[in-house]
């Protein structure tokens, strides 16, 4: 049985994924069973190459990694660097802030200190504020925990992240949720533009477990709160 290898930071950021307890190779959430749904399909065993967030699109680009499951809006700046399944999710962005801030709109982010990882989705959305003073942060292990930290500590202002990761955050009671827009961003599977039958397996498979349920099976035992997504029936983008 030959084996999908996928690239991925080792992050505690449920119901995506959480903070692996053996280096990454087994990883519990959203996206690892999803990614287990589809190499099952495909009869391949799973294997994680953890990563730093900006080393998984070169891992993907020198060979390293089959795909970069992991968070990835399908957007331009990705699409540049490699070619996107299908999406296997849909999600909309929220601004997290300290418990007490009064910011409740967009238009409140002025003069607030916005942090977003660099060149994302989050940090596309965070350029939308008007008077914002934007802190991209890099590459770490671990870059939505050192997110969380700053604002933790008031070195940031707000965050900018994916609904399904933010919003269960405005449970914790240093945090609440300033606001939610809704982008409807897609996320895929980055796969090397010079593997056209991975891409093509990888949009095979996930066709088949979207078309059948077990997609959305997977998706409500672990975020329950959110509505599978229709958009997902649609395909893949051009």
């Amino acid at each position: 049985m030959s084996t999908l290898k996928l690239a991925c930071i080792d992050s505690d950021a449920p119901p995506l994924f959480d903070l692996s307890t053996d280096g990454g190779r087994t990883r519990t959430g959203y996206e690892p069973e999803a990614a287990h749904l589809v190499a099952e399909e495909l009869g391949m065993d799973l294997e994680w190459l953890v990563l730093p967030w900006d080393d998984m699109i070169p891992a993907v680009q020198r060979g390293e990694a089959h795909g970069v499951w992991c968070g990835q809006g399908i957007i331009a700046s990705r699409q540049e660097q490699v070619a996107f399944t299908r999406p296997y999710a849909v999600f909309s962005e929220s601004v997290l802030v300290r418990a007490g801030d009064p910011a409740r709109t967009p238009e409140d982010m002025a003069g607030y200190r916005v942090a977003a990882i660099r060149d994302s989705a989050n940090m596309r959305l965070a350029e939308s504020f008007q008077g914002a003073h934007l802190v991209p942060f890099d590459s770490s292990g671990d870059v939505f925990g050192d997110m969380i930290a700053a604002v933790r500590s008031g070195s940031v202002d707000a965050m900018v992240d994916d609904d399904v990761v933010t919003v269960p955050l405005g449970d914790d009671p240093d945090f609440d949720i300033a606001f939610t827009v809704e982008t409807r961003n897609p996320w895929g599977v980055g796969v090397s533009k010079g593997s056209p039958d991975m891409l093509q397996l990888l949009d095979g498979a996930l066709e088949r477990v979207i078309a059948d349920g077990r997609l959305e099976a997977v998706w409500r035992t672990w975020m329950p709160h959110l509505p599978f997504p229709a958009d997902l029936h649609e395909g893949r983008p051009s």
